[in-house]
């Protein structure tokens, strides 16, 4: 029987997932072989009011930190890959909602309106909202300096044009966070917009991945008015700006996904190896062992990088940490993953065993943005005593 504890607080929200994990992990072989969005993982989780777990408990929701979601992501992971990336990105939304501090925003000049409108869409997440990042694009990922997609200021709102592609759970979201640039600006000029979904979106079905099939990530193009209020911060151009001061979101929320992911290859492994008796083998225990502490290692990480930004966000080695956490998580999932895997034999790589599902999912870990390789030069040119931010021949976002 599970502890009670208070409904509004973090805690209760990691007790939730943790008691919903076994549901889902028995669902998940589905929908991936479907290539079909969790439906009933979310309902599960609308019916436990999670998709309010970032906001604020004066709006209904659990008031979690980032350490929190950390841990609520993680589990979730461990139970399916693909249901964890989609909450990810959901929380990304919230969480950079209910944590970009009022002060930082009235000195870039947001005008009170934007609170209230921040306030009415954190309120409809705890309510069941839905919300899905539309940031990546084809040909440029997501480096938000090559955003094509535009914006043009029309009859007090915007009108938004652009195709966007990795969008996960397209076309059962609520809204879309969109990241567009200013049609007449000469100099990139990058603003995010929360777009309700409506009349002028078209989902392309695109998706048909490697792994975390279930997460629908399919082309989105957008045609669409929207309000003033769709402009998110009330500050037009500053997501850049927010890209480098508060990472978390666009980089290190992904590695809490991936060591949960980690962690299932450990709990398959486990039961597949002893079901067929190859436990007692000296080689699988010493893979399952290494296994074991590179998955200890890499939570360890992620717990430190999600404690930092919780307490000091924003700070250079606390950004460090949040580096450091995603490239960890991702080569973590993929090397324990493969590893699990040849420790479990060819059976395992049948359609529809469990750990062939988890390996497709854990390798997409280093390919995520931000990927390994950007990961290792950023704190590359940070270790060498450069600014990795702005040091490079390239811009970083």
């Amino acid at each position: 029987m599970s502890l009670f504890v208070e409904p509004s607080s973090p805690a209760a929200a990691h007790e939730a997932v943790r008691d919903l994990v076994p549901r889902i992990a028995a669902r998940a072989g589905h929908y991936d072989a479907e290539g079909a969005f969790p439906r009933e993982d979310f309902a599960d989780l609308r019916a436990r009011r999670l998709l309010g777990l970032m906001v604020p408990v004066e709006l209904g929701g659990f008031g979690a930190s980032f350490a929190d979601y950390a841990a609520v992501a993680t589990e979730l992971a461990a139970g399916a890959g693909s249901t964890a990336l989609i909450f990810n990105m959901h929380a990304s939304v919230t969480g950079a909602l209910a944590h970009t501090p009022e002060e930082l925003l009235r000195q870039l000049g947001a005008p009170e309106s934007c609170f209230a409108a921040r306030d009415r869409l954190l309120s409809a997440a705890a309510d069941g909202a839905l919300y899905s990042v539309a940031m990546s694009e084809r040909g440029t990922g997501s480096r938000l300096s090559r955003t094509t997609a535009e914006f043009r200021r029309r009859d007090g709102g915007y009108r938004i044009t652009g195709s966007k592609a990795f969008v996960s759970g397209a076309g059962h979201a609520d809204a879309y966070l969109v990241t567009a640039k200013d049609a007449d600006a000469a100099e990139p000029k990058v603003s995010y917009f929360l777009v309700p979904a409506d009349e002028g979106i078209q989902v392309e079905p695109t998706w048909d991945s490697l792994g975390m099939r279930a997460t629908g990530s399919h082309d989105v193009h957008f045609e669409v008015s929207v309000g003033a209020d769709a402009l998110l911060g009330g500050i037009e151009g500053i997501t850049l700006l927010v890209a480098q001061v508060m990472p978390q979101w666009l980089v290190a929320s992904y590695a809490a996904v991936y060591v949960g992911v980690a962690r299932s290859a450990l709990r398959e492994g486990g039961a597949h190896l002893r079901e067929r008796g190859l436990h007692t083998l000296p080689a699988v225990r010493s893979r399952m062992g290494r296994a074991d502490a590179a998955v200890a290692a890499a939570d360890a990480v992620v717990r430190e990088a999600s404690r930092r930004v919780a307490q000091r966000p924003g700070e250079p080695e606390t950004n460090r940490w949040v580096w450091r956490a995603k490239l960890i998580a991702g080569d973590t999932a993929a090397a324990v993953a493969s590893s699990v895997l040849e420790a479990a034999g060819a059976s395992a790589t049948r359609r529809g065993h469990s750990l062939e599902r988890i390996y497709r999912d854990a390798r997409c870990g280093a390919l995520q943005p931000a990927t390994s390789d950007v990961c290792a030069d950023w704190l590359g040119v940070a270790a060498l005593g450069g600014d990795p931010d702005d040091e490079t021949e390239s811009p970083r976002w």
